[in-house]
């Protein structure tokens, strides 16, 4: 717990640090409850890691790529991820064929497909591939492809030609953002157009966004949804931010993370 706490407060420092411009010891310090000295040690453990860059009495943020890297996103929005992991999860039914993409939303549903009996795992992210590594009842299929070291997924023209080859019930996708008028908002076009080719190949669709990600256009590479694709996001969702979804065709899913 200790652990995933300061994995917690480190991001919100970097997230601070971003938007302030400086992240202050004493102001952390008096902010988080805890001690000057604790901040210090995750000053020195961000700047080691090259989030941020240390200034006399704090740090400033250091962002050379707009887009984050699985392990800064898996402690953001950890409780309403996991949530949502695990009622996509339960959409799955024995003996089917479904498609995991890459990410930390859709990457946390393995965990939950551990023991669904006959299933075959077709999947572009290497969290996913690690959860289901060691699960001996379900058939797994990696795409295969060029490997982003960011969001830990394959993409390519070798994911797409694999791609090519298959047809699953149910496809799970995630998102760097999502808007109702033009779809799932990624960093880079490779990843788009996988999106699009799995969309393609698929039964039934789900996008899995929490709601920190709904409305917003961070990149300029998109993948459109059609029209009666689910979008599960967590219960901090707002009427606002889910009844434009709603307007265009999209069904949405609110999902209480545990309290």
């Amino acid at each position: 717990m200790a652990v995933r706490e300061s994995e917690v407060r480190r991001a919100e420092i970097v997230r601070l640090a971003k938007t302030s411009g400086l992240a202050s010891v004493d102001e952390l310090s008096a902010q988080f409850g805890v001690t000057a000295s604790t901040i210090r040690r995750d000053l020195s453990h961000l700047t080691t890691r090259g989030l941020l860059a240390r200034t006399y009495g704090g740090a400033i943020a250091l962002d050379p790529h707009p887009e984050s890297s699985i392990r800064q996103r898996a402690v953001e929005g950890f409780d309403a991820k996991r949530a949502i992991a695990k009622w996509a999860a339960g959409e799955v039914h024995p003996g089917e064929t479904v498609l995991l993409d890459a990410g930390t939303t859709v990457g946390a549903m393995g965990e939950f497909l551990r023991d669904c009996p006959r299933l075959t795992v077709i999947t572009a992210g290497l969290t996913a591939l690690e959860s289901l590594a060691d699960a001996d009842d379900v058939r797994v299929e990696c795409l295969g492809g060029t490997l982003r070291h960011l969001s830990q997924g394959f993409v390519g023209p070798l994911a797409e030609a694999s791609l090519a080859r298959v047809s699953y019930d149910r496809a799970f996708l995630g998102a760097d953002a999502v808007t109702a008028d033009r779809g799932i908002c990624e960093a880079e076009i490779e990843q788009t157009r996988l999106k699009e080719l799995m969309m393609d190949r698929a039964g039934s669709i789900y996008v899995l966004a929490h709601a920190a990600k709904l409305g917003r256009r961070p990149f300029h590479a998109w993948a459109p949804l059609p029209a009666g694709v689910t979008l599960v996001t967590d219960a901090t969702a707002t009427e606002a931010d889910t009844a434009p979804f709603e307007d265009a065709g999209i069904v949405v899913v609110r999902v209480q993370a545990p309290a």
